[in-house]
């Protein structure tokens, strides 16, 4: 591993040695719902958010004031930890990364360079406890469900957008006097934006927060939508998708971030799989949309102009009622106050001591997830068979057409109403992940509180089951007109409970696995399957056409059965794998057969069942651990 990635890994040993209390009183053991656990990204997020706290002089927690009440106090702890782990991950946290050779400037007006601060930690601002009104989790209830209403709808109007140009594209293709395949690029080249958009927005909202990323991504989609609405050519039109798809993948990728920000354990999971929900049904229920203004007297730009209006709707509505949730940028906020109340300018927030360093940048967002996803198997191969849904996702969007225009002559409006059997079947698949939790906490109870990540798979292999099913039954169906319309719809139950369930559950297998390089393992994940996003439907007319509705779908089923074995093979072998792997943390308690005898009674754990480094940093050592020292 580099360098960065081998100092991470020091700076969590580092965090686990000087946080521990050092009394002998043991602090009696804590749900998962009691340690506040604060992500720095999603399942979509391309840097990596989960560390440990920087390491140099910081004195243990000498410089809180209240640490005698702290140390009885997990939650505040955790917070505190899990700040500096976040400012571990940040790009440009160390100053080293900034070393110059050039002679340090005078101090000016004849003055002399003043004396260091006695302490540089006893300026750094922290929360004031587990109750801070200034922490996004003690917000109040109304104020989290508007927050999660307006970001809800934010991506969703992303989501939402990426789908309806596939109904306008004949009308496109004919109006630009091009072929239907370049009218397709207007989808193709949009998801392509959602593979590259995080590459920017993830680290900005690390560096900067949440709100400032969301509020110019909005902007930005807007106006490039509105650029598409009144496109004079086929040139403008498909740059100024890519561009609003680029503007759009912000949502996809910090939205669920900020969840994490502003819900605790209890609840976070919940709060995550819903709003995963909208983003996968969000292309599914705009293809009727737009089939029925494209053959309205309003037109295909009409579209385009639904998608501005509703980004700027939400642009309006991140602006003026979107709050800060990030937790080390709100502290800035802090500080800053505090700076101008009290005249000591001192006063700073740890995330203002970050300086952006473009070789780490690129180091963090594209060089580690490039080798998490060509050199971990388990990467690997779960983003070839994420990849290939993700991609017969978008290829529906051209197949269904097929069928219900070309077979049962549908208009496209009527067409894209087809898609709702695969949005029921992904509620489906939803509601019986929620409907999971109880049992998987159960067995993390039994664990002693250690998830194993294995057992996030047995839902993908009924979901890989299900899909290449759903895949057959759609194209057997599909290709005859004297079968009832309602057979090849009702596959999509089946297509669309398997899409859901492989990604969610894969995505939290990665997350489960990779713990503190979870967020550039999803990184690789998604650049591979934003790929296959936009280039599945260019060649969809081609193979429809040229082997037919039947056969072409045989084939798409063929390929999804192979795939199947995947999680299979994870599920009986991922322990060994993760044993081997340089990224894969192999953690007491986390593989099979040894759980329960090794785990610890004090193990942090979220919600979600992943091991919470910075809350584990803060459980005391046993006697156990005091006589392996």
């Amino acid at each position: 591993m580099e360098e960065v990635d081998r100092e991470l890994i020091r700076a969590e040993e580092d965090a686990q040695h000087h946080s521990s209390p050092t009394t002998t009183e043991r602090v009696p053991r804590r749900g998962s719902h009691e340690v506040e656990r604060v992500m720095t990204a999603s399942s979509i997020s391309t840097s990596s958010s989960e560390g440990a706290r920087a390491r140099g002089n910081t004195g243990g927690l000498s410089r809180v004031p209240t640490s005698g009440d702290l140390e009885r106090n997990p939650t505040e702890l955790s917070r505190i930890n899990t700040a500096r782990s976040q400012h571990t991950a940040t790009v440009g946290r160390g100053l080293k990364s900034r070393e110059s050779r050039k002679p340090l400037p005078n101090f000016g007006a004849g003055k002399p360079f003043p004396p260091l601060l006695p302490n540089m930690e006893d300026f750094v601002v922290e929360f004031d406890g587990p109750d801070d009104p200034y922490h996004a989790q003690n917000w109040p209830f109304k104020k989290k469900l508007l927050t999660s209403a307006i970001l809800g709808y934010t991506t969703t109007t992303s989501a939402f957008a990426s789908s309806i140009f596939s109904a306008a594209t004949p009308f496109v293709a004919l109006e630009f006097n091009v072929s239907q395949e370049v009218g397709i690029l207007g989808v193709s080249l949009f998801v392509l934006g959602f593979a590259t958009g995080p590459t920017l927005w993830a680290p900005l909202s690390e560096l900067k927060g949440r709100r400032l990323p969301l509020v110019i991504a909005t902007f930005g989609f807007s106006v490039f939508s509105v650029a598409c609405a009144t496109a004079k050519d086929i040139q403008t039109l498909l740059i100024c998708r890519f561009f609003a798809g680029f503007f759009g993948a912000c949502p996809l990728a910090v939205v669920a971030a900020v969840f994490s920000d502003i819900y605790n354990n209890a609840t976070r999971g919940i709060a995550i799989t819903i709003f995963s929900m909208a983003v996968s049904t969000g292309p599914l229920l705009a293809p009727f949309i737009g089939g029925y203004i494209s053959t309205s007297y309003l037109g295909w730009r009409w579209t385009m102009y639904i998608a501005s209006i509703m980004g700027w709707l939400a642009f309006a509505l991140d602006l003026l009622l979107l709050d800060e949730t990030y937790p080390p940028v709100v502290l800035i906020e802090k500080a800053a106050e505090l700076r101008r109340r009290t005249k000591n300018w001192g006063i700073h927030a740890r995330q203002e001591e970050i300086e952006i360093d473009f070789k780490e940048l690129i180091q963090k967002n594209f060089t580690r997830p490039m080798r998490l996803l060509f050199g971990e198997p388990i990467v690997t191969l779960l983003s070839i068979y994420m990849a290939f849904i993700y991609g017969l996702l978008y290829l529906f969007l051209t197949a269904y057409p097929f069928v219900f225009q070309g077979v049962h002559h549908f208009n496209p409006g009527e067409s894209g109403m087809a898609f709702f059997g695969m949005v029921i079947g992904q509620l489906i698949a939803g509601i019986i992940i929620l409907l999971m939790q109880p049992a998987y906490q159960r067995k993390l109870a039994a664990n002693n509180g250690v998830p194993i990540p294995e057992w996030r798979l047995p839902i993908v292999i009924a979901g890989g089951v299900s899909f290449t099913g759903g895949i057959f039954w759609f194209g057997w169906s599909g290709y005859r007109a004297d079968v009832h319309w309602i057979v090849p719809a009702a596959s999509g139950i089946l297509t669309g409970f398997g899409l859901a369930a492989i990604f969610l559950q894969s995505l939290n297998y990665l997350v489960d696995a990779y713990l503190v390089f979870a967020a550039s393992a999803i990184a690789g994940n998604t650049f591979l399957r934003s790929l296959c996003g936009a280039g599945f439907p260019l060649f969809a007319s081609y193979m429809f056409n040229g082997m037919g509705i039947e056969w072409a779908s045989t084939l798409l089923g063929c390929v999804a059965a192979v795939l199947v074995p995947i999680p299979i093979i994870f599920y009986l072998y991922g322990h060994k794998i993760r044993a081997k792997s340089k990224f894969a943390p192999t953690l007491l308690g986390n593989m099979p057969g040894v759980a329960a005898s090794n785990s610890s009674d004090d193990t942090a754990v979220d919600g979600d069942g992943v091991v919470d480094h910075a809350a584990a940093s803060n459980v005391p050592k046993t006697n156990a651990d005091t006589e392996k020292a």
